[in-house]
């Protein structure tokens, strides 16, 4: 058998805002927003939520881990991945800095007595450190990133592979500006993963909040092109239920809501 030459897209935490917990968000997951990312030997985390923690840490070469932001449910994991202790195993983790800041304080804002025992450039693992650019390169996958539409700030990711692309729009509150910035940035692409937090009907009472719906990840897969829509940083209150009614009114096989666990192979 061939050995498989695209991307594989694993969602380990599809949550925004804090973690749910009970058995009426278990369908669709609790833990925040992580996205593992493979291609050949190479592994690319999007961001680093509680998702993180259940993540694979053995891997032949280091993985690298893209930070959007630096709100707390994006980062929540990575006091608690695994990988970090292993003694000599190096991880690459890519911050979103200012030109002058220093990533490493940025991380330790978090990372550091009294909010944390230790810094993780003091875990027992090879941590690597670096401002976050326009453009990298990682075991062969392009990477790209653009100025999003969050209160802070946000990076979206754009990676390809063979042929193949993905698009990460995670906390997106577009203007009709950013709107046709976005849609260029994610034209044609295999897979867009696009901030759907609010149902249709509330987000009128959350408007600069940063985040979006449905309908308008699907106006912005129409203009892009992108072949796939799945909806990601569900609200924490959203239940099973109700996510799995907002996904059915869509009545669309190709735009769905992520859901823990599932991976999408491109």
């Amino acid at each position: 058998m061939a050995e498989f030459d695209g991307m594989r897209v694993t969602v380990l935490g599809a949550r925004g805002s804090v973690p749910a917990c009970g058995r009426q968000f278990a369908g669709f997951g609790g833990s925040t927003s992580c996205y593992m990312v493979q291609a050949g030997e190479q592994t690319v985390f999007l961001d680093a939520g509680s998702g993180l923690v259940s993540a694979p840490a053995d891997f032949s070469v280091p993985p690298v881990i893209l930070l959007s932001h630096l709100h707390l449910d994006h980062i929540l994991g990575l006091g608690m991945y695994p990988r970090l202790s292993q003694k000599g195993k190096r991880t690459d983790i890519y911050v979103p800095a200012a030109p002058g800041e220093d990533p490493q304080a940025l991380l330790n804002g978090v990372y550091e007595p009294p909010y944390w025992p230790l810094t993780l450039k003091n875990y027992a693992g090879d941590v690597h450190i670096s401002p976050l650019q326009a453009h990298l390169e990682a075991g062969g996958i392009a990477i790209d990133t653009l100025e999003g539409y969050h209160p802070g700030g946000c990076k979206m990711f754009q990676l390809r592979y063979n042929g193949k692309t993905l698009v990460y729009a995670t906390d997106q509150e577009p203007d009709e500006t950013g709107f046709a910035t976005l849609a260029a940035f994610a034209r044609d692409a295999d897979l867009l993963l696009y901030d759907g937090q609010y149902a249709e009907a509330e987000y009128e009472s959350r408007k600069g909040f940063g985040h979006s719906t449905a309908q308008k990840g699907m106006a912005l897969m129409e203009r892009c092109g992108a072949k796939q829509l799945l909806l990601i940083h569900h609200d924490p209150h959203s239940t099973d239920a109700e996510l799995t009614a907002r996904e059915t009114a869509l009545g669309r096989a190709d735009v769905r809501y992520a859901r823990e666990g599932e991976t999408i192979v491109l």
